[in-house]
């Protein structure tokens, strides 16, 4: 079974809302990095937003600051995604990813080497369709 399970993908109008959710199911220790990253079809996996789960540091791509909220829930062990003002290209499928650093690496940094170069643990997925 994956670490993480998001669920809360669903097909929704331009203009909407979604909240998304990510159970942590395998502890990976109280001082850690967790993330929302999503892929289009036939694109490149991007980092959405981020945040340090003993700091509450968070960062999000440019393109969804201001409509997107990351957050969390220690005593459910629950991470989350709040969508607002969903547009077209927010569709992609959304994975959360978890792992034990010292500080979230920054966007540039994940855009630059991948998602994967600084988080083992993923979930495997859930969809998000926004139509115009």
């Amino acid at each position: 079974q994956a670490p993480l399970v998001e669920s809360g993908g669903d097909s929704v109008q331009a203009g909407g809302s979604l909240r998304l959710s990510c159970e942590l199911l395998q502890y990976t220790g109280r001082r850690k990095c967790m993330a929302w990253f999503r892929q289009a079809p036939g694109k490149e996996r991007e980092g959405v937003a981020s945040l340090n789960t003993r700091s509450g540091t968070t960062e999000y791509l440019d393109s969804v600051k201001g409509r997107f909220t990351i957050s969390q829930d220690s005593a459910k062990r629950t991470l989350y995604l709040q969508m607002n003002s969903l547009k077209p290209e927010d569709t992609a499928m959304y994975y959360c990813a978890a792992d034990r650093l010292w500080g979230c690496p920054s966007m540039t940094a994940v855009q630059a080497r991948g998602g994967s170069a600084f988080f083992r643990y993923w979930g495997r997925g859930t969809q998000v369709t926004v139509s115009s």
